[in-house]
């Protein structure tokens, strides 16, 4: 019977999600009990398809060989690691989920929700989220404090029409799953993100 929580942290590219990410690290660290992950990644075999989603020489990649290697990596990844880190009783963070896929593929590449749905639950094998922090910040804003798109990221080259058709994507996300994420504003000051993110966790039940 699965006793731990199971904890997403989603958004656009540059919303800050690595850096508040890094002070749950520390805010957590010492502790045997947390673990953290990465989508897609997190597995040997999962880290490899990682590196064809996001080659910059792959940019040929069809919106539907995209959503299978994520959901195959996601599909190890629960497997492997998610599923027995719970049962032994372990809070596990990961930095993006089922809702990046949502947002990216479902809504900016137009695959639609239904079809994005129906292929996470084959990857989750039933499992969903305790909990998703959602940080809020649209993709201009992001990029501007990012300081422009990572040249050998193959998502972030995407055009600004996309990212804003995978912001709308969480937007929706949000209204469609609101009993498990929480929107947290990324905008302003560091240690303010910060205190929202542990209310949040407070809030739930995770601290």
């Amino acid at each position: 019977m699965r006793k731990g929580k199971f904890i997403t942290v989603e958004g656009c590219e540059g919303v800050g999600k690595s850096t508040q990410i890094a002070l749950l690290k520390e805010m957590f660290a010492g502790s045997g009990d947390v673990l953290f992950l990465r989508e897609p990644g997190g597995t040997a075999i999962s880290e490899r398809i990682r590196s064809v989603i996001l080659d910059i020489q792959n940019k040929g990649m069809s919106a539907v060989c995209e959503v299978l290697l994520y959901s195959a990596a996601r599909a190890q990844l629960v497997e492997e690691v998610i599923k027995p880190a719970l049962a032994e009783g372990k809070t596990v963070f990961c930095d993006r989920f089922t809702d990046s896929t949502f947002a990216y593929q479902g809504c900016a590449r137009g695959l639609g929700a239904e079809a994005v749905e129906r292929l996470n639950e084959i990857a989750c094998a039933g499992l969903e989220p305790d909990l998703t922090i959602f940080f809020d910040l649209d993709p201009v804003a992001a990029f501007l404090r990012k300081g422009g798109a990572d040249g050998e990221d193959r998502l972030e080259q995407e055009g600004m029409d996309f990212h804003r058709r995978v912001y709308a994507g969480y937007k929706l996300a949000a209204e469609r799953y609101a009993r498990r994420i929480v929107c947290v504003p990324a905008g302003g000051d560091i240690a303010d993100v910060h205190e929202r993110v542990v209310k949040a966790l407070k809030e739930r039940g995770v601290i």
